[in-house]
């Protein structure tokens, strides 16, 4: 309160030369932090504009061009080019930061799956990642697999759950990863336990899904009566 007084008693005359001293106390900090905000921003829109969104466009053009190929099914083209495009492994050793670069590493796991080599499959989809939850998914599907055909059957496990409780809102998918996680515990692994409440997972979360009829008929296989529960 005193201090708010003391304001309110100074004439003008006493507040322009205090705003003049504190100016010329003050004026060399505030003018190299002004400027230095200035550069930032500017480091920055720069940085934006003239560096990151032109290497985005390459990156997403080069993907564009083996996701052509991926489509087609011709999967050594996808992953390393046809001596004129480039394919996803040139797109991530290029362009690996950007999002087309981290997106080639999604579908280079996917075609060394189909390639059978497993372990490259492995290290290109452990290192993917993306917020796009269907996307993401489907990644966590794809390590199951690999792990899988590796023989790694608690990590293969491990993904499908993954998979399939990821992105529950998309239920057709999810119901999908969840029965692939249930058949594996079942008929793979053999854990009678683990694949059951899969398949009541399956029932209780997605009821009118197709997977849903195909649990029924798994538990009673295993002697559960889904209408005795």
């Amino acid at each position: 309160m005193a201090e708010k007084k003391k304001v309110q008693d100074m004439d003008g005359d006493e507040i322009v030369a205090r705003a003049k001293d504190f100016w010329e106390k003050y004026n060399k900090p505030v003018m190299i932090i002004s400027v230095a905000i200035i550069v930032l921003v500017g480091g920055w829109y720069g940085y934006q504009n003239f560096v990151v969104k032109p290497k985005e466009n390459k990156a997403a053009d080069a993907l564009f061009r083996a996701e052509t190929y991926y489509r087609m099914d011709s999967v050594d083209k996808a992953l390393n080019g046809d001596g004129q495009s480039w394919g996803f492994l040139k797109v991530i050793n290029k362009y690996g930061g950007t999002k087309a670069g981290k997106m080639a590493r999604f579908y280079a796991g996917s075609c060394y799956i189909k390639l059978n080599e497993n372990e490259k499959a492995v290290q290109q989809l452990k290192k993917f990642s993306t917020s796009s939850k269907p996307v993401q998914a489907r990644a966590y599907k794809l390590l199951g697999d690999a792990y899988a055909d590796m023989g790694k059957n608690s990590d293969a496990l491990s993904n499908y759950k993954k998979a399939a409780h990821h992105f529950e809102e998309d239920q057709t998918n999810s119901a999908e990863y969840l029965m692939n996680a249930a058949y594996f515990a079942d008929r793979v692994m053999k854990d009678s336990k683990e694949a059951t409440a899969l398949y009541k997972e399956i029932k209780e979360k997605f009821p009118g899904s197709l997977q849903a009829n195909e649990a029924d008929n798994y538990l009673a296989q295993l002697g559960v009566y889904s209408s005795e529960n």
